[in-house]
């Protein structure tokens, strides 16, 4: 995960760019030539997403007649949409509206190039408290400035496929499985003796998807309010990460290194595993891959400690502070978060949209899969802890755990340490 710029950095280039632009008028968007209309630019990174983004943009201008918009699209591997989105800010030609996620938004917003939305929501019905998942509100409400409409969120669930149940003889993964029926089922598959290079279930060193939601749900944590200390040493933190690895270690799962090479995704994808947790966006994947296709199905997250664990991460419509168009930017992010734009977007089964009452449209988008199981309980997730030094945070985790995962260090060991490490990056950071 590339690490954006310093916020200094970033903030200086943006003080820079708007003033220059109030002395050329330059902006993200122009007027369209001659006609009078206004042309807006909406800059998104996923190409399986254009066909829905064109068709949501399609209904707006039936309706607003007078503007135009285009799609920029800039791949996110490798940081490019990032790296490309800080450098068009910086010489104030960033897209008017763009996607922007949790992971960024706090940087972007001490940057300058996130526009604060709160006059415009105040004029319209679009009311994000109630139509909307509480913890993807606050994730984009910096010092009460609203400065993006949540687009869409992801949660977890446990895929499994049908076919490695049926030939082991052992029964499909249910809806109220708690941890413990995962383990069961872990050690019946085994025992009952896979394909060669098949385990029954696969645990990558991976926060979003594995530990974090069993780390929450054990009543630990990561990050505290004020984003000031971690929770790495808290006992209850640890027993949330040792259960995974408890697992590797009863031969359940490949290892972590093992998994750093063939990822859990590729070994579902290949009939190599008989369960997997992923995230909704996987679902356009696993669905469009001809080899398992028809033989898989999933549950809800397996309780843990009496609760249903689960982490909430999302993306945001966000508006271009440096853009000369801001009210019809702002018009259009905001329609963008409506029922009629939420509908269209979640009837296209890609993603969930954010909006409470368009998350049933992505359950129902393909009747031969539970995939309620990644939206009965959204409300109750928790969100992915992040703060201006998130990006560094997760990559001396992942490699600390290392140790862990494979056995050299103990949990707790590798745990006090990287609590030292990651609070005085903190420490730094919050200066």
């Amino acid at each position: 995960m590339k690490k954006t710029r310093g916020t200094k950095v970033l903030a200086m280039g943006m003080a820079l760019a708007m003033a220059a632009m109030s002395l050329t008028g330059c902006g993200g968007g122009d007027k369209a030539s001659g006609g009078g209309a206004t042309t807006l630019s909406l800059g998104i990174w996923d190409e399986k997403q254009r066909p829905v983004m064109e068709s949501m943009i399609q209904a707006y201008q039936k309706t607003h007649e007078n503007v135009k918009i285009d799609i920029q699209l800039t791949p996110y591997k490798g940081g490019e949409y990032w790296t490309k989105l800080e450098a068009a800010a910086t010489g104030g030609t960033a897209p008017d509206v763009f996607w922007v996620n949790v992971l960024h938004a706090e940087d972007y917003y001490d940057g300058g190039i996130l526009l604060d939305l709160n006059d415009y929501l105040k004029k319209s019905d679009l009311d994000l408290d109630k139509n909307f998942p509480e913890a993807l509100v606050k994730a984009y409400n910096f010092e009460d400035k609203q400065i993006a409409v949540p687009k869409d969120f992801d949660t977890n669930a446990l895929w499994y496929n049908k076919d490695i149940f049926d030939k082991a003889g052992v029964a499909y993964p249910t809806d109220d499985w708690t941890f413990d029926d995962l383990a069961k089922a872990c050690k019946e598959l085994k025992a009952a003796g896979l394909d060669s290079g098949a385990y029954p279930f696969a645990c990558p060193i991976d926060f979003q998807t594995w530990y974090y939601p069993t780390v929450y749900a054990g009543g630990g944590w990561i990050l505290n309010a004020d984003k000031t200390e971690t929770g790495y040493t808290d006992p209850k933190t640890q027993e949330g990460i040792q259960c995974w690895i408890d697992l590797i270690n009863e031969g359940y799962s490949p290892s972590a290194a093992a998994l750093s090479e063939t990822t859990a995704d590729a070994m579902f994808e290949g009939g190599q595993l008989a369960m997997v947790l992923a995230g909704s966006y996987m679902t356009p994947e696993y669905t469009s891959n001809d080899a398992i296709n028809t033989k898989i199905n999933l549950v809800e997250f397996p309780e843990f400690n009496g609760k249903e664990p689960n982490i909430i991460n999302g993306l945001g419509y966000a508006v271009f502070a440096g853009s000369k168009n801001k009210d019809a930017a702002a018009d259009f992010a905001l329609w963008l978060g409506s029922e009629e734009a939420m509908k269209i977007q979640g009837e296209s089964g890609v993603v969930i949209s954010a909006r409470n009452d368009a998350q049933k449209y992505f359950a129902d988008s393909n009747k031969n899969l539970n995939l309620a199981a990644y939206t009965n309980h959204s409300g109750e997730a928790n969100p992915l802890p992040v703060c201006k030094s998130v990006a560094e945070l997760y990559d001396i985790e992942a490699e600390a755990l290392k140790a862990a995962y494979s056995g050299d260090k103990t949990l707790a060991d590798v745990c006090s340490q990287l609590k030292t490490d990651a609070d005085a990056i903190l420490a730094k950071n919050n200066k």
